[in-house]
């Protein structure tokens, strides 16, 4: 956000409007509002608890999407600055593509993160890997461990490089923030995991013979996946 506000300075069609200045401001109050919004959606009847958490990343990151668009009014019609001898001039157009390809990378790296902690190249792959012995479980998981990284890697470079030819290093800021715009919802989803540890930890002080484990074991697969998503 600083980073943002440092390089509107470059821009002096930034400068003379002084609403455009805090527009880096304007987007994760946005992405607050897109936040508690999304959070009503709690209530979906849906029985499985992965699925109830999938769809408020989805559903957050349409909301922000949307309320995205009537802000860029506060920018002038052609942004124009200077970085490092080159000149950069971006539109209302470019501008909105930077502050989407950072939400959207956000979210499919989520979703990467869920598919591989959770699919059945953990299930099956690796787990068949720990029936032989140690050393074949190390390898199988650190090569799966490398995998993760490809598809984040490629969002983000293809996000860094998108931006900064479209509005400078003032699109890369934008685009942060458009990773983070959805943070409340990300950070609820995180926090949900030690919650239900917790939980899990009385469930098995208090010795219950009812369906409590049973119910705090879903639970608990469900917040061990999706804290490494948020």
């Amino acid at each position: 956000m600083v980073a943002a506000l440092v390089m509107s300075t470059t821009s002096w069609n930034l400068m003379t409007h002084s609403d455009a200045v805090y527009f880096p401001l304007v987007i994760p109050s946005v992405g607050i509002v897109a936040s508690f919004v999304t959070l009503q959606f709690v209530h979906i009847p849906i029985e499985r608890i992965e699925v109830r958490f999938r769809l408020q990343l989805i559903i957050a990151t349409l909301i922000q999407s949307g309320l995205c668009v009537p802000i860029l009014w506060m920018l002038p019609n052609e942004l124009e600055m200077e970085f490092m001898g080159h000149h950069y001039e971006a539109k209302y157009g470019r501008v909105f593509g930077c502050i989407m390809l950072g939400l959207w990378s956000g979210l499919v790296i989520g979703l990467q993160t869920e598919i591989l902690t959770s699919s059945w190249l953990v299930k099956r792959v690796l787990a068949r890997a720990c029936l032989f012995d140690a050393a074949t479980n190390i390898i199988k998981g650190l090569a799966l461990g490398y995998w993760t990284a490809v598809l984040p890697l490629i969002c983000i470079a293809v996000t860094v490089c998108c931006c900064l030819y479209w509005a400078g290093v003032y699109g890369i800021a934008l685009a942060a923030l458009g990773m983070l715009g959805c943070l409340p919802v990300y950070l609820t989803i995180d926090f949900y995991g030690p919650i239900i540890n917790n939980a899990k930890s009385l469930v098995q002080i208090s010795k219950s013979t009812s369906s409590a484990p049973e119910i705090i074991n879903i639970l608990n697969d469900a917040g061990v996946t999706f804290s490494a998503v948020g």
